[in-house]
């Protein structure tokens, strides 16, 4: 028995160390090509892992993944995180004293249909340069990030971190398989010509990246890195679960020994079971321990083995044994279990200490002005409410944190952010955000009904909106919005700000006015919502200095140059919103040579208002869209001092609805038409009537992108 014990052992090890299937090459060069990676016929490799392996011009063998030029440098199939790592393809502008003189953008796919996705965990998009601004859209639902990098003096550019002079950073969406970066100068580089001539943008692993100050501005940056940066991409087996292949022919895991996969909602991968390596997807695992026999019984590790010839003394100890672990083990159960409950009490606690529960406590209950149904949650509320977060319960998910749909004790249907917070000023932000809205109470304002502080990671209570983003209804092709429905939201919108504004006990500017923070009830019926970054005004302040936040597109230039948040940013925000409604264009695109805004003002002053309004708006009465057109450009002036008041924006879009008056503060043009829109009668189709499309409430709480100064 312990020969054929020995031979199995050395069975499975020689198994082991077969990282590929007999006939298929183990090796491209001096590289070793793991399963389910492979190379030559199809059984050599699982589909979508073939491996293209090719001689460089420098003679060298070297493998590659097909049909691009993509060198793959490695591959990991640890029990973790799995990533190969390619080169990438750096984009660059230049510039000279007559302006742009060298544009050199590349997009990288990787395809639809490979398990290769851009790692959002380990590169970052980077950019450099002193008047540079960049942002990447892919294939992630059009989700753009980017970032700004300025400088105005060599002095003030200093190597090592990406802090947004000279250098700045950004991550990834989560599930990218293909983007184009986008480089962009606010004055064409005319400052800075003489240390910083050329912008650069890349993605590239962050740990290979560090930015070294003035050498990394010059314009031979780019031939210095040949344009070539390392990339590092995640790669799983199927877009399915375990669930769907568990223990079938075609499973790549529960085929091999001791391994199981990880079951995630929307992506299957192996891995090694605990106390066990190997290949899981070649050969199996086997025990990391040694076993050695004494002539008895050796227990060590995952394995037992019995001696040649076992005595009855022998085999009374061992079963003495087994019944002693088996009490041990009942007790041992039990006093876990208790233990684990009062541990998990006191963790709730430090937690909810961690994340200024008593603070929050004393600011909800000494506040007058706090709505009554502002409550802070237990975690066993929650947890009840989604089922332990059941996978089933995910309402969306994203990169910055994860939304599930609960039903609280009293039957409200609600929705749960859990965000990923994980520094004191996000802390901070998450108390100021409950802190705000706990103090507003506005039928156009999304209803918070709570939060829990009882985990590392706070959750958020809202009220459930089942018809998703005001953007989303805009910018879909199959979007019904009327132009009544269109100047109806405006005005709810608009009334909503008016009374953070002026009507609320403390002045409170958004911050973050956009359509994607506009939702939409069953009703149709306008809500706003993320309150993150807004910010309490003092009695008797006109502004706020902050540090510069908002998103792209949306963002006050005045806020921009000078820090000083007023009321009038968020005037020029919602002035974006209306030329989207009247457009149904996007505030940024990677197709147009200038923002949406931009755009719409010279259009407008050249009296070709035709030329970009919306079809669908077009159908719609054409003296109110001119007069909405007139709010819009009011409110987009550049100096805020000129822009009208959210107040009288939201009186006016309110007469529009009823009287079709003009306000004072409109400046009118002489010059232009009184109609410059056809008006084709039309069966107008009421926005609640596409109430059952679903849209993804996880994106409903996007956070916004953070600009440096």
């Amino acid at each position: 028995m312990v020969l054929g014990v020995l031979l199995l052992q050395f069975l499975l090890l020689t198994l082991v160390a077969s990282q590929t299937y007999p006939g298929c090459p183990e090796n491209c060069g001096d590289f070793s090509i793991p399963f389910p990676f492979g190379i030559g016929e199809k059984y050599c490799f699982i589909e979508g892992f073939e491996v293209d392996c090719r001689t460089r011009a420098d003679g060298n063998i070297v493998p590659y993944i097909p049909n691009t030029e993509f060198e793959i440098t490695n591959i990991s199939i640890p029990t973790g995180e799995m990533t190969i790592a390619v080169a990438s393809y750096m984009a660059r502008d230049c510039y000279d004293r007559s302006g742009l003189n060298m544009k050199n953008h590349t997009t990288l796919s990787l395809g639809t249909d490979t398990p290769y996705t851009f790692s959002d965990t380990q590169n970052k998009l980077t950019a450099l340069g002193c008047d540079t601004r960049v942002n990447i859209s892919g294939n992630n639902n059009n989700k753009n990030v980017g970032c700004v990098s300025i400088c105005e003096s060599p002095d003030s550019v200093t190597g090592g971190s990406c802090n947004g002079i000279g250098c700045c950073q950004t991550s990834l969406p989560k599930g990218l398989k293909h983007y184009s970066p986008q480089l962009g100068s606010f004055n064409n580089h005319s400052s800075v010509l003489g240390f910083n001539p050329c912008s650069y943008a890349f993605v590239t692993v962050q740990s290979w990246f560090s930015f070294g100050g003035l050498s990394d501005l010059s314009s031979d940056y780019y031939d210095r890195n040949e344009g070539f940066v390392p990339v590092v991409l995640d790669w799983v087996i199927s877009n399915q679960t375990c669930k769907k292949f568990r223990r079938t022919t075609d499973d790549a895991c529960f085929n091999q020994l001791n391994t199981d996969c990880y079951d995630s909602i929307n992506y299957y991968r192996c891995y090694c079971k605990e106390g066990y390596e190997g290949n899981p997807y070649r050969g199996g695992c086997h025990d990391i321990d040694d076993c050695s026999l004494n002539g008895s019984v050796s227990i060590c590790g995952n394995y037992a083995t019995n001696s040649v010839n076992p005595t009855l003394s022998t085999m009374l100890i061992i079963l003495a044994i087994i019944l002693l672990f088996f009490i041990v083990w009942c007790t041992y159960t039990l006093i876990h279990k208790r233990w684990k409950v009062v541990k998990q009490k006191k963790l709730r606690k430090k937690y909810f200490l961690q994340n200024r529960g008593l603070l929050l406590q004393h600011l909800i209950s000494s506040d007058e002005e706090s709505t009554e149904h502002t409550k802070i949650f237990s975690m066993k509320e929650l947890e009840k409410a989604t089922n332990n977060f059941d996978e089933t319960r995910v309402l969306g998910r994203g990169g910055h944190g994860t939304v599930y749909k609960g039903l609280l004790s009293d039957q409200r249907i609600v929705a749960i952010k859990k965000s990923k917070i994980v520094s004191n000023d996000e802390i901070d932000q998450f108390i100021n955000e409950v802190a705000t809205l706990s103090r507003i109470n506005h039928r156009n304002v999304v209803k918070l009904y709570g939060c829990c502080l009882e985990a590392e990671v706070p959750l958020l209570v809202y009220e459930f909106i089942p018809n998703g983003m005001l953007s989303d209804h805009i910018h879909s092709e199959d979007n019904h919005l009327s132009w009544d429905d269109r100047l109806r939201i405006a005005s709810e919108s608009a009334g909503a700000l008016s009374y953070l504004h002026s009507a609320a006990s403390t002045t409170i500017f958004h911050r973050d006015v956009k359509s994607s923070n506009i939702l939409l009830d069953d009703n149709c019926t306008a809500k706003v919502a993320d309150f993150g970054a807004s910010r309490f005004v003092p009695l008797n302040a006109t502004h706020v200095s902050t540090i510069v936040q908002g998103t792209f597109g949306y963002l006050d230039p005045e806020y921009f140059h000078t820090g000083k948040l007023t009321e009038k940013s968020d005037v020029y925000s919602f002035g974006v919103i209306l030329v989207e409604l009247l457009t149904g264009k996007r505030p940024l695109s990677m197709h147009e040579d200038m923002n949406l805004s931009t755009h719409f003002i010279l259009l407008f002053k050249e009296n070709r208002l035709e030329d970009i309004v919306d079809d669908r708006v077009a159908k719609g009465g054409k003296e109110q869209i001119q007069m909405v057109a007139e709010i819009a450009e009011a409110c987009l002036r550049v100096r805020g001092e000129e822009r009208p008041m959210m107040k009288e924006v939201a009186i006016e879009l309110e007469r529009l609805r009823q009287h079709n008056k003009k306000h004072p503060w409109i400046v009118h043009h002489p010059k232009e038409s009184p109609c410059l829109l056809n008006s084709v009668p039309t069966e107008q189709i009421r926005c609640n009537a596409d109430t059952s499309r679903n849209y993804s409430l996880e994106r409903d709480f996007m956070e916004s992108i953070d600009i440096p100064r």
